[in-house]
């Protein structure tokens, strides 16, 4: 409970910043919209793929270029604007005002090694996708879920280190790896509860988005007598409304998880020059945002 209630804590810290910085959630509400239009977009070509040549043989092996194609750009999508809000909230931190245009000379200068770092995530979505598609066993899946979760948590890590140290792929992941090998990292997740408070949050936004886009839906289908008029505007509605709900919760998830791994990192950072300088690594304080729940 005590983890929960700190991640309750730091969910408001977080969204505190961007109360004062409006710049910090801009970021998480591009890649919604990026992401859609690119997912709609890559859509596209798998769906003519499967149309022209079935869903069998070359027609199968074409869908699946295309569709690794689609999870490298979602992932691109994805790492730049996260990149973003690293930058933003590093910028707040540091000097009280995270500012876009620095923003997206960070980006600008650190394409290339998002784009190694999409294609090295792609990679081992779709080792884990063969995992599973092997069967349906219990280990399989475990393994599955255990090799996303080591490399989710890794990236939320790695993307900090790539952003604010200006370092590529190679170098992040050997920064992450001694960070870790140090024990720098001083709050885990049984600390901190963000990750079971954004599973909370995007279940009961989800959930209640879907309760309303349904009610809706069937409230006006059920006015309408099943006119095909009514029947439209009933679905429409109720999927914006549910879609509304559903994409408020990304929002809210993704900032605060980009936002606790951020000041996770620089704590780690400052805990780490200090240890080299001979200073006491306890008398080291964590981000304002961070250090608020641990008090």
């Amino acid at each position: 409970m005590d983890s929960l209630r700190r991640g309750f804590s730091f969910l408001k810290q977080s969204w505190q910043m961007v109360l004062a910085d409006r710049d910090l959630i801009k970021p998480s509400i591009y890649t919604l919209v990026v992401g859609f239009l690119v997912t709609l977009v890559g859509s596209i070509p798998i769906v003519l793929a499967f149309v022209i040549f079935g869903d069998q043989g070359f027609g199968q092996v074409i869908g699946y270029i295309f569709g690794a194609a689609l999870i490298f750009a979602q992932y691109v999508v994805s790492y730049i604007f996260s990149a973003m809000t690293i930058y933003l909230i590093y910028g707040y931190l540091s000097e009280g005002d995270g500012r876009m245009d620095k923003a997206w000379q960070i980006i600008r200068r650190d394409f290339m090694d998002i784009v190694s770092l999409a294609g090295a995530s792609t990679i081992v979505n779709l080792v884990k996708s063969f995992i599973q598609g092997k069967g349906k066993s219990g280990a399989r899946n475990f393994l599955a879920g255990l090799i996303d979760t080591i490399w989710t948590e890794a990236t939320y890590l790695v993307l900090p280190i790539m952003v604010i140290e200006d370092v590529g792929l190679r170098d992040g992941l050997k920064r992450a790896t001694q960070i870790v090998k140090d024990n720098l990292l001083l709050v885990g997740v049984s600390t901190v509860g963000v990750k079971a408070v954004n599973g909370l949050v995007g279940f009961l936004l989800g959930g209640t988005g879907i309760a309303l886009g349904l009610g809706i839906g069937l409230g006006l289908v059920s006015l309408s007598g099943g006119a095909i008029a009514g029947v439209i505007a009933g679905i429409s509605l109720g999927v914006l409304v549910g879609g509304i709900f559903v994409m408020i919760a990304v929002v809210i998830t993704s900032y605060t998880a980009t936002a606790y791994h951020t000041c996770l990192y620089l704590w780690a950072r400052d805990v780490e020059k200090a240890t080299q300088s001979g200073q006491i690594s306890s008398s080291i304080h964590a981000p304002a945002p961070l250090a608020a729940v641990l008090d």
